[in-house]
């Protein structure tokens, strides 16, 4: 079996987050949501992944979900119905996403990652993440990655993956 995949560290101190709804990244934002926009375009060329609007996050926020018949994972690989990950609006270009555990751990220990409010609260499970938003090309690389990883969870292939 295999465990997470490696992770650079993400460079520099934490940004600050929200300890409130909505969880929200509060500093070390992009100029611009040209790295988001470029997360969002790729992960809809993936099969039977469909944009939305979000329907738990803040107005605004671009969700990606997957057609139903195709949305085998389980249920923590899903924010609400078959929705998998969401960026947010109003100038915050941070995301939520699910993550399965050793990822999600791995993720945190890297520097890209925090668990989400509500795990924290025991309100949503561990699988559920904060992915900092990407500040440059290599930040968005690695965040397409996590995404992508999210996806997979929601397909229930990470366990073919890792030989379980």
């Amino acid at each position: 079996m295999s465990g997470p995949p490696e992770l650079p560290s993400r460079t520099g101190p934490r940004p600050q987050v929200s300890n409130e709804i909505p969880h929200s990244q509060l500093d070390q934002q992009p100029g611009d949501s040209q790295h988001v926009d470029a997360i969002l375009a790729e992960a809809l060329t993936w099969p039977s992944v469909r944009g939305q609007r979000s329907a738990i996050s803040v107005e605004g926020a671009r969700a990606l979900a997957l057609d139903a018949d195709t949305a085998a994972g389980p249920a923590e690989a899903f924010l609400v119905g078959q929705e998998f990950c969401h960026v947010h609006a109003q100038g915050d270009f941070s995301l939520h996403a699910t993550l399965p555990l050793p990822l999600a751990a791995a993720a945190e220990r890297a520097g890209w990652a925090e668990p989400h409010f509500f795990v924290r609260t025991g309100q949503a499970p561990a699988t559920v993440v904060m992915l900092y938003a990407p500040r440059d090309d290599v930040e968005r690389e690695v965040v397409l990655r996590l995404v992508r990883a999210s996806y997979e969870f929601a397909l229930n292939r990470e366990h073919a993956a890792q030989g379980e």
